[in-house]
């Protein structure tokens, strides 16, 4: 349906540099997260998500277990980053994004490996817990562009996001991909050490829903701009689990497209809280997806 990434317009028109210092501002002191712990990261001041100033990136590869309208034919361009503003206690990378597995990475270094993934045919840019590292990312995209860059940006987060910084990338990623957790404070709070998770999260999937509108898929079956919604059904959680659903289809949009992951299974931490240390039941999940049909999500399914 669209013809080209909505970054390309946004560079044409001298808005992306703009952009860029804007996004640097927020970088340190670092007020790019809700948390706004203000740490001085130039000075190698380490705050609540333990980022370094200088971008850490863990991988970088075409990846086919994402959902299938990104994964396509050659797969998602996948660059997992180092470290994470949330730091769950479940957390299933708890490798990168608690114990910072990774590397440092120039903003050079960075684009060219964008420009690779494109080459090897992936079908978008996915930047997985890419939070605390925005100003670095869209720095690493124009000098991306210059080199020839022409494929949609994923922006692949745990939903903890400030809004000030998402207004500030519209009309610079194409697809915006939240995985909502919670909506019960009670548990963001024991979980995550979020309470405040689900007031964020959900004015932050209304403000990305607002910039890309629902998904769109092109004629070859894969994503070219819009939102995906990610929910992972936790033990114990069935009723969080229908609340996040209610609201998606009261707040965001009927014809939303929601993965609702089964793949839960005690990791980090998990086994610490009773209620976490399984995983989830057939029929927890299945209730989750008989709930989204009842409520008319017909995009909402398990990919």
């Amino acid at each position: 349906m669209y013809d080209s990434p909505l970054y390309l317009k946004t560079k044409a028109i001298g808005l992306l540099d703009r952009r860029i210092e804007e996004l640097m501002m927020h970088l340190n002191p670092c007020v790019l997260c809700p948390r706004k712990c203000k740490a001085n990261r130039a000075a190698g001041e380490l705050g609540y998500c333990r980022a370094p100033y200088h971008l850490y990136v863990s991988s970088a590869s075409p990846h086919f277990g994402e959902e299938s309208p990104l994964v396509g034919i050659n797969g998602s361009g996948t660059i997992f980053l180092s470290h994470c503003n949330l730091r769950c206690i479940f957390c299933q990378n708890y490798d990168i994004s608690i114990y910072g597995e990774g590397y440092p990475c120039t903003y050079n270094d960075l684009a060219a490996t964008m420009v690779q993934l494109q080459e090897r045919g992936c079908h978008n840019i996915n930047f997985v817990t890419p939070t605390h590292y925005a100003p670095h990312l869209v720095r690493a995209l124009s000098i991306a562009i210059d080199m020839g860059l022409s494929i949609p940006i994923v922006y692949n987060c745990g939903g903890y996001e400030s809004l000030e910084v998402i207004k500030l990338l519209e009309g610079v990623i194409d697809i915006f991909m939240p995985d909502i957790k919670f909506l019960d404070p009670a548990l963001s709070s024991r979980f995550c050490l979020a309470e405040n998770y689900p007031e964020i999260v959900k004015s932050v999937v209304k403000e990305m829903y607002r910039q890309v509108g629902n998904l769109s898929i092109n004629a070859d079956g894969t994503a070219t701009r819009g939102l995906l919604i990610r929910h992972l059904v936790m033990p114990s959680c069935g009723e969080d689990t229908k609340r996040i659903l209610r609201f998606v289809q009261e707040e965001i949009s009927q014809d939303a497209f929601v993965n609702i992951m089964a793949q839960y299974h005690p990791c980090n931490r998990a086994k610490e809280y009773p209620e976490l240390s399984g995983r989830i039941s057939g029929k927890e999940f299945s209730d989750a997806l008989r709930y989204a049909r009842e409520l008319g999500l017909t995009r909402a399914t398990n990919h």
